[in-house]
């Protein structure tokens, strides 16, 4: 009887085995089963033809790799300490035209130029363009020091070649490239810009050329950035450039919502452009170009991603719309998705920094940092002398690092971004460089409410560089108010309009508050304590290396 037993035991089990193998190939049948049986009538009405067959993780001409790598090259997650740095890049098959992409786009583009034509018409200049007139002016114009090859990322003569060919296995730094670096693609130029003191110089054709790549370039590679808590998309493009693309998940209309936590809110894809325009037009020019893009998540997404958890989140809504949501800690499941018109979706490309196997960052927790908790606060919170004893800290006793602080706090105001928590610099300056603006998108959440709490750094340490005073001072004026400025910088973007009426008018409501902000700091302290004069000339003293001032 014992013996009976056992034989149907193990029966039992064996059966068990064979339905749990059967489940695990019908899973990996599933996308050749799609391929095949989505020729039917039904369905989504994607950008494809109802002939042309979706490409799928069974399809020969996108085989999984043995090895599959991407030349990662900036961290833009909300966790530091995440990058991940590789330097294959894998050459993928080409996209199909976008014909019936445009066709069907047409009509999002004329409404969107309607609602642009009105939002702009208040604020077009009388004469020519007021931002190339701000562009002009003496504070606009002011030259760097000269640069020597420790002012400078990379030396193109001896530290970097680009070579095509070597490019399509990997990204490579060639001594013997016969390319000269006007012939390397605009996102490497980019990257030999970089210097001490900037991202990208003011009038560098370059900038504008690259805007328009991440616009225009076919995407050829897709994936997920990990870390962060929502979803990112690495986007590799036919040049071997790289973008981090965020999707849309909020309307312009739409605020954050009152009981929503700071580090709870959604990064809005119009934020980081919007920040991008913002940051240039206080001349800072600490965050990476980023342009807006309608992306066809058939084609240019779905198609072109081999990561299978990614591909697996994809899905037709009952409105008959295509929509993913991948994977991430906030937001990413069904009732998040993300979904297109029918497969249309808006996002935001941010140029990638350099490799940091090339150029290593530095990740620096910001003094100010929030407490990331429903009910503690931070010790700044609490100690109105908190500022003293920054001060006193490394490296923010000497050098501009406290100044750059300031200019930091000043664009997050502006912006109503609290999620500040750490800034990077690169390692090769040491600590006489000024600080990247970077990861944006909790930025223009609310127009309605101004979060003065971002300006407590300001407020407590009463220091301010003259460049920034003077530039806060001349974008107050009716000649070159910040939002006629920005209103007039956005229109080029090809998602215009990127921030509603509301969202410009508190732009200049909260520079009138920060120049409040300073003015009563002058009449406590001074205005030779408060204001750190940087447009002495480079030759005399530099101001990297003088010490803060002290009450």
């Amino acid at each position: 009887m014992k013996m009976i037993l056992l034989r149907k035991f193990r029966v039992l089990l064996l059966m068990v085995f064979l339905i749990a193998c059967s489940m695990h190939i019908m899973i990996d049948l599933l996308p050749k089963l799609e391929r095949h049986g989505g020729g039917g009538g039904g369905g989504c009405s994607c950008s494809h033809a109802p002939s042309e067959e979706p490409r799928s993780w069974g399809a020969k001409q996108q085989g999984w790799p043995n090895k599959h790598t991407l030349r990662i090259l900036q961290d833009f997650s909300s966790e530091p300490g995440s990058n991940g740095s590789s330097h294959s890049l894998e050459k993928l098959p080409a996209a199909p035209g976008d014909g019936a992409q445009a066709a069907r786009g047409l009509e999002p583009q004329r409404r969107r130029q309607f609602i642009q034509d009105a939002a702009v018409t208040k604020h077009a200049p009388a004469r020519g363009s007021r931002l190339s007139a701000l562009f002009d002016h003496p504070l606009y114009r002011r030259s760097l020091p000269p640069l020597t090859d420790e002012d400078t990322l990379f030396n193109v003569n001896t530290d970097i070649r680009f070579d095509p060919k070597a490019a399509e296995d990997q990204f490579s730094l060639d001594p013997a490239g016969e390319l000269t670096a006007d012939s390397y693609p605009n996102w490497l130029r980019f990257h030999i810009g970089i210097n001490r003191y900037e991202l990208y110089s003011r009038h560098n054709p370059v900038t504008d050329a690259l805007l328009k790549d991440l616009v225009v370039q076919r995407i050829t590679s897709v994936a997920m950035k990990s870390g962060g808590t929502q979803l990112k998309l690495i986007m590799t493009f036919q040049n071997y450039g790289q973008a981090l693309f965020k999707p849309m998940k909020q309307t312009r209309e739409q605020e954050t919502p009152p009981d929503f936590f700071y580090f709870s809110d959604f990064e809005r894809h119009n934020a980081e452009i919007a920040a991008f325009h913002l940051d240039r037009i206080l001349d800072f020019r600490r965050v990476p170009p980023v342009a807006g893009r309608l992306v066809n998540m058939t084609k240019e997404i779905r198609d072109m991603t081999r990561d299978k958890k990614l591909w697996r989140t994809f899905f037709i809504s009952p409105a008959n719309n295509v929509c993913f949501y991948g994977e991430c800690s906030y937001y990413c499941s069904t009732e998040h998705a993300l979904c297109g018109k029918p497969d249309q979706i808006e996002g935001s490309l941010a140029a990638f920094l350099p490799d940091l196997a090339l150029a290593k960052r530095k990740t620096w927790r910001n003094p100010w940092r929030r407490s990331y908790h429903k009910r503690k606060k931070a010790e700044w919170e609490v100690d109105p002398d908190y500022c003293e004893e920054v001060k006193q800290t490394p490296p923010y006793d000497s050098g501009t690092r406290l100044l750059d602080i300031m200019d930091m706090t000043i664009f997050d105001f502006l912006m109503g971004n609290m999620d500040r928590h750490h800034y990077e610099t690169f390692e090769k300056f040491g600590n006489e460089t000024f600080v990247i603006h970077l990861d944006n998108g909790r930025g223009f959440g609310k127009h309605s409410h101004d979060e003065l709490s971002i300006l407590v750094p300001l407020i407590q340490c009463c220091r301010v560089k003259k460049s920034t005073h003077l530039r806060l001072q001349l974008l107050a004026k009716e000649e070159y108010k910040l939002s006629t400025m920005m209103a007039e910088s956005l229109v080029r973007d090809r998602l215009a309009p990127i921030l509603i009426q509301p969202h410009l008018d508190a732009l200049d409501r909260r520079l009138r508050q920060v120049l409040k902000v300073v003015s009563d700091c002058v009449e406590k302290e001074g205005y030779s304590y408060v204001v750190e004069d940087d447009l002495e000339d480079h030759r005399g003293t530099d101001p990297a290396h003088s010490g803060p001032r002290r009450r």
